[in-house]
């Protein structure tokens, strides 16, 4: 039973993360102080009694996870750590300063962070990440506790999250929405109506509790009925107001991400109580148990190919996954319900109890690759490229965490032939280029693929494979080696007239654009560039100054941000502009220009010009044409 000491040590705590939380945003001059107030009640109760956190050792697998999904109440995350003694207030007084760890949003920079949030409606979604990994992979009593915004439940994320917490029976995920009516420009969707949120989680099978944010007792008693439920996941419904405890903000509108002033934060202070300086003892994590072991490693026996033979480059993917599987325990797989495509049903098969479907919820599967690396598994997602695209949101924020995950796109380009348009992921290689410190890989043949694959595993941040739907030539021998960063010449002479740089599918169009062109007597070197973020810098380099600067690059994308773009950067990037001392650089980029429709894979690869026809009338162009073009879009303007 609560007693009215204990109450009255949560309210003092709640009250000095409130004036905390103001104090921090006024010195900062932007911030969300009445964002973060709102909630303040709840995070005192739950930090002082049910938390359980090794503050001095984040990385003990048996702590409880928090994650803020309302990302931009960080300073009652903030204050919430100087509350349990981990920060200084001076370090508080420092939120949102260039240098501090103390971001506008929370980040890993802070050891008990464990993801970047922000954008809304990624929390819960992560947290199912992580609930997945203690219930099934861990095995150890922690729980997830996910604190949302009112206003996030109307992301679609949010709702793939419910869904799948349930499917999966996630009794160890529990969600804490603050229901303070007061979105950034006005009322919320369902403003204070508790029982329609109540009611939605319901019918995903979730328990749900409504309570008066701001009574102690509620809370506790909600908070406690919470870790006792065993066969479900849990959702708190807190109906709060936004600014609480402050007469000039309570639940008024038009405040939402603006600071006070100094005068107006004294006046808030004093209405608040005056400063405390209230240290609390987190409770440790009553087990300090190690999870569980999975497997045991077995040596690593990579799937082989026979030269000459055709095989897709998605089924080398499968292979070699299911091999990764065997010799790291830590690897884990998911798939949007694509797998038998994708081939990530061969992992399925080998090892249903570390490969977790998450059907058509693209978004839901890219947040739990996040979740589970956080307990540092080794996530590889797998769908069609063109469905990665629907995630991309998670896979920004997830370079913000600096999560390592694993991600590969399947069927990609014009050439899956006769699905259309709508299947054809043509924007991939840009997408992923353009995340921080990612890396883009795409082989053209299943050996190639196989060692790639083995690499992914231990490559540290956003890591993307594009494969192929069609089955290509085997064309590399199992004793090559394709370094990340690299890139192989696998056609050259000292009269090569141009280079020919191509991957994946386009690679096997070059290769019979030069077996053509040499009854011609002309020769080209050819590139595969697999890959395509880092890209081989020194390769090109050589190549352009060893043809004359004649390149024409060939890919199966959009012209834009694509492998041509990555070769363009190698010449022109700021760091790469003046290393380059060779002839003049006349460039061909043979791209997908317009947009496809059915047909044959041969068909829609012609109709792009980006086949073997293309190629050689780009070269017989291109050796012909008088020095003085720099670059060109494509063949018509050459």
């Amino acid at each position: 039973m609560t007693t009215q000491e204990q109450l009255h040590q949560w309210h003092e705590l709640a009250q000095q993360l409130r004036i905390d939380s103001i104090r921090a945003t006024t010195v900062a001059g932007s911030g969300h102080p009445t964002s973060s107030m709102s909630p303040a009640d709840i995070m005192a109760v739950l930090l002082s009694n049910y938390l359980h956190y090794d503050f001095n050792n984040p990385h003990n697998p048996n702590n409880d996870r928090l994650i803020f999904s309302k990302g931009h109440a960080a300073p009652l995350l903030y204050s919430m750590y100087k509350a349990a003694g981990v920060i200084t207030d001076a370090e508080l007084l420092s939120l949102r300063k260039l240098g501090s760890r103390l971001e506008g949003h929370p980040t890993p920079i802070l050891p008990w962070v464990d993801v970047a949030t922000g954008s809304l409606g990624q929390g819960l979604p992560i947290g199912v990440g992580l609930a997945l990994a203690g219930k099934y992979l861990d095995q150890l009593p922690y729980n997830v506790w996910v604190l949302l915004g009112d206003s996030e439940t109307a992301e679609g994320s949010i709702w793939e999250a419910f869904d799948h917490a349930a499917h999966y029976t996630l009794d160890n995920l529990i969600a804490i929405i603050d229901v303070n009516r007061l979105g950034q420009r006005g009322q919320t969707e369902l403003g204070w109506n508790t029982q329609a949120y109540a009611n939605r989680a319901r019918a995903f099978g979730w328990q749900a509790i409504e309570i008066d944010g701001h009574d102690l007792t509620a809370i506790d008693q909600a908070l406690s009925a919470a870790v006792s439920i065993n066969d479900r996941p849990t959702v708190i419904i807190a109906r709060t107001k936004k600014g609480r405890g402050v007469t000039a903000l309570e639940d008024l509108g038009g405040w939402h991400g603006k600071t006070l002033k100094p005068d107006a934060e004294k006046q808030a202070i004093t209405e608040l109580g005056g400063e405390r300086h209230i240290t609390i003892h987190v409770s440790n994590p009553e087990s300090q148990a190690q999870p569980v072991t999975i497997a045991t490693p077995q040596p690593l026996h990579l799937p082989t190919y026979e030269k000459g033979s055709k095989v897709a480059t998605r089924r080398a993917y499968g292979d070699a996954l299911k091999a990764l599987g065997a010799a790291q325990p830590q690897v884990v797989a998911l798939d949007a319900e694509v797998s038998n495509s994708t081939y990530a049903e061969d992992f399925a098969e080998a090892f249903p109890e570390r490969y977790f479907e998450m059907y058509i919820a693209e978004q839901q599967m890219v947040a739990a690759a996040v979740g589970l690396q956080v307990r540092n598994y080794k996530p590889f997602a797998s769908s069609f490229a063109a469905f990665l695209t629907r995630a991309y949101d998670f896979v920004r924020m997830a370079a913000v965490s600096r999560a390592n995950i694993k991600l590969v796109g399947s069927h990609a380009g014009v050439s899956i032939g006769q699905d259309g348009a709508s299947q054809m992921g043509l924007e991939d290689l840009a997408a992923f280029r353009a995340v921080c410190g990612s890396t883009v890989l795409y082989p053209s043949d299943a050996n190639q693929t196989a060692k790639l694959v083995e690499q992914m595993s231990d490559r540290n941040g956003i890591v993307y494979l594009r494969t192929t739907r069609e089955s290509t030539p085997v064309i590399y021998g199992t004793e090559e080696e394709f370094p990340i960063g690299g890139s192989k010449v696998i056609r050259s002479s000292d009269q090569d007239q141009a280079t020919v740089i191509g991957a994946g599918i386009t690679l096997h169009e070059a290769l019979k654009a030069y077996d053509r062109l040499k009854t011609e007597g002309i020769t080209v070197r050819i590139i595969d560039a697999y890959s395509v973020k880092p890209i081989d810098i020194p390769t090109l380099h050589q190549a352009a100054h060893d043809t004359e600067g004649n390149l024409i690059v060939v890919e199966d994308h959009w012209s834009e941000g694509g492998l041509g773009a990555a070769v363009l950067d190698a010449f022109v990037g700021s760091s790469n502009i003046s290393n380059y001392d060779g002839p003049q650089l006349q460039v061909i980029k043979l791209a997908v220009y317009d947009l496809p429709t059915s047909g044959t894979p041969a068909e829609l690869l012609h109709a792009a010009k980006i086949d073997a026809d293309a190629i050689i009338q780009a070269v017989k162009a291109q050796i012909r044409q008088p020095v003085g073009i720099t670059y060109s879009m494509n063949l018509e303007q050459f």
